[in-house]
C-alpha cells in the first residue's frame, strides 16, 4: 500500500483499535483502485495508553477507573471524527474486552459516544486485520511467506501467509498479562529478577508450543513485528532519543541487535525506561513482558528455520491492525 498525494474517489474513514493497554485512532482517506489494491492517505494517528485491561486476567472484569480512562479517550476521538467529517467509523475492541464479564458496560459507553456498534472481534479476525495492515506496507521483495506478529497487552496474534492469511492463531499472552502474572512482585528499581523471568519464559514457550500446532514456524521467509512492543524495542535498537516512526518503519535488525535491545527492556529499572524519549507513558512498566514474548518468538523462528537456512533478522512495520481496520471499510 502506498500513500499517494491525491486519491480520485476517497472514502474518509475512522479506525479505532481498543486493546488491553492502549486505544488508537486512525483517520484516513482510503480507496480501492482498479486492480483491487487499497490506497490510503493518513489524516491523523493518535494513541492513548489507558490500561483498559488492568487486572482483567485476575478478576475477569474491567476496572471502573480503567473504563472511564478509556471512555475519556473515546470522547476525544469522537470530537476529531466529527471535525474531520468522517464517512464511516469502525471500532474494534480486542483481548481485554473479549475476556471481561462486564464488557457490556464499556460497549454501551462507546456506543453512546460514537453512535456505532463496537465490535469485540474474535482473535482470528484480529489476526487477519493485523496481517492485512502489515502486509500492505511490506517490501515486495521480502521473502514469503511472512509471519506477522502483533504483541498486544492481553494477547499475541501470529499470522503467516503469502498474499493472504494461510495460518493464524491468537494467544492469550501479552505484555500486560505477563507482567501481572509473573512480574508484579518484582522491584521496579531492580528490574526483572531471574527466577520470575525463567517462570515467564517457560509459560511463554508453552503458549508457543500450542501455536506450533497451527503455525508452521519452519516455513517462515520473513519475520515481521508490529505494534507498540516491537516498535519500542526497535527505537531502542536504533538509538533514538524520541519516537520517529519514519525511522522505525521498515527497519531491519539482526537477531543479535534485537536481543541487545530486548535485554535492555528486561534488565533495566522502570524509571530508566520511563526516562527514554521514545517511551510512551504507561508502557514502561509492561515493556519487559512484551520484550520477553518477542525474544521467545524470535528464538522459536530461528530454531525452526535453521535446517532450511536460518532467519537471522526481523523487520518492523508501523502498519498493523489499525490500518487493517481502516482498509476493511472499503468494499471489494
Amino acid at each position: 500500500m502506498t500513500e499517494p498525494e491525491q486519491l480520485r474517489h476517497p472514502r474518509r474513514v475512522a479506525a479505532i483499535d481498543c486493546g488491553t493497554n492502549s486505544i488508537r485512532l486512525l483517520i484516513a482517506d482510503v480507496e480501492r483502485d482498479d486492480t483491487g489494491s487499497v490506497r490510503m492517505r493518513d489524516i491523523t494517528r493518535l494513541m492513548r495508553i489507558v490500561r483498559l485491561g488492568y487486572n482483567v486476567d485476575k478478576t475477569g472484569r474491567l476496572d471502573p477507573d480503567a473504563i472511564e480512562r478509556t471512555l475519556e479517550a473515546v470522547r476525544e476521538y469522537a470530537e476529531l471524527i466529527k471535525r474531520h467529517n468522517v464517512d464511516s467509523v469502525r471500532f474494534v475492541a480486542t483481548s481485554a474486552s473479549r475476556d471481561a464479564q462486564n464488557r457490556d458496560v464499556f460497549v454501551d459507553g462507546v456506543r453512546e459516544l460514537l453512535n456505532v456498534e463496537p465490535e469485540v472481534v474474535p482473535g482470528e479476525e484480529e489476526a487477519a486485520l493485523s496481517f492485512a495492515g502489515a502486509m500492505s506496507a511490506l517490501d515486495s521483495q521480502a521473502r514469503r511467506p511472512a509471519l506477522v506478529v502483533d504483541i498486544g497487552g492481553g494477547s499475541t496474534e501470529l499470522v503467516i501467509g503469502t498474499t493472504g492469511v494461510e495460518q493464524a492463531i491468537s494467544l492469550n499472552m501479552g505484555s500486560v498479562r505477563v507482567t501481572e502474572r509473573f512480574f508484579a512482585h518484582c522491584d521496579s528499581e531492580q528490574g526483572i529478577d531471574p527466577q520470575a523471568e525463567a517462570e515467564a519464559t517457560r509459560w511463554i514457550d508453552e503458549q508457543l508450543d500450542r501455536a506450533a500446532s497451527v503455525i508452521d514456524f519452519g516455513a517462515v521467509g520473513t519475520l515481521v513485528g508490529v505494534a507498540g512492543t516491537v516498535t519500542t524495542i526497535a527505537a531502542q535498537a536504533l538509538g533514538l532519543d524520541r519516537y520517529m516512526p519514519e525511522r522505525i518503519h521498515g527497519a531491519v535488525f539482526t537477531m543479535d541487535e534485537g536481543e541487545r535491545a530486548i535485554r535492555f527492556m528486561i534488565d533495566q529499572p522502570v524509571d530508566v525506561k520511563a526516562a527514554l524519549g521514545f517511551m510512551p507513558k504507561g508502557r514502561e512498566d509492561v515493556i519487559a513482558g512484551g520484550a520477553l514474548i518477542w525474544s521467545r518468538i524470535c528464538a522459536r523462528v530461528v530454531a525452526c528455520t535453521r535446517p532450511l537456512g536460518t532467519i537471522d533478522r526481523w523487520v518492523t512495520s508501523e502498519h498493523d491492525i489499525l490500518d487493517g481496520i481502516a482498509m476493511s471499510q472499503v468494499k471489494e
